[in-house]
């Protein structure tokens, strides 16, 4: 049976805005969904009228409407990991006052599953839902860090490397590298690699047999989370809770 047009186009349109939570203009929309600008902008407005997509009357901006995230948030809000995780990550989000996330691996991608946010001036515009690279988010590489071997390769033959910065890795033999590093130091580092100007720092959920089922991080301009305050306060903080949130799956810390 063949598909409605209409629908798949639709459909098009949000899953290429779950890729950028900071939005679109129409014509970046139109040219990446491959439609003529007209039509894009008749399905985008349809969208927005039935606020599954926001439009920024500031910026002319697209993106994901919180329609969206409730229609999801359902599904979301069943993964047992999101409900225990909820009081630990909010703890670290304000004792901190730095953006968290909690992370899950989908389909070979960071999937964003909640968001603590900061009171911070320069604020994150991730959104509950979307999805990211593995390969130069701190989240990511502690996904990559927990998978066994064989998914792991099958994995990261699939990664499509693109320099988001000057910092990003851009090849297998790099990433292999990087997370050996981050196997031995218990947590990863996003410097400046997936964004310009942003530093992130991730750490993992485990199991009760020791399997990686999520990642979170803490996320914000590196002019604030600055190399020293890593290493002399938020990679503890990353450890210390950790291992509070896999404790409640029954892990016992080795």
């Amino acid at each position: 049976m063949s598909n409605v047009q209409s629908i798949e186009r639709a459909f098009t349109i949000l899953k290429i805005l779950s890729q950028y939570p900071n939005g679109l203009r129409i014509t970046n929309l139109a040219q990446k969904a491959g439609l003529s600008k007209s039509t894009a902008h008749r399905i985008a407005s349809t969208l927005v009228n039935l606020e599954y997509v926001y439009k920024n009357p500031e910026t002319e901006k697209y993106i994901l409407g919180n329609e969206l995230i409730r229609l999801t948030g359902s599904m979301l809000s069943n993964l047992d990991v999101i409900k225990v995780a909820d009081p630990y990550l909010t703890n670290l989000s304000r004792s901190i006052n730095e953006t968290v996330h909690l992370c899950v691996e989908d389909n070979g991608e960071v999937l964003y599953v909640d968001k603590k946010e900061s009171n911070q001036r320069f604020r994150m515009y991730s959104t509950i839902g979307s999805r990211g690279p593995l390969y130069c988010s701190a989240v990511g590489k502690i996904l990559l860090s927990g998978m066994e071997e064989s998914y792991f390769n099958e994995v990261i033959n699939n990664i499509k490397f693109i320099a988001r910065t000057e910092r990003t890795i851009t090849s297998i033999e790099e990433l292999k590298k990087e997370i050996k590093k981050v196997k031995l130091q218990g947590y990863a580092l996003d410097d400046k690699e997936n964004e310009e100007g942003l530093r992130c720092i991730g750490g993992p959920i485990y199991d009760f047999k020791g399997n990686t089922i999520a990642s979170f991080s803490i996320s914000g301009p590196a002019s604030r989370l600055t190399l020293e305050k890593v290493e002399n306060e938020l990679a503890e903080k990353i450890k210390i809770t950790s291992k509070q949130i896999s404790e409640e799956f029954g892990y016992v810390t080795k």
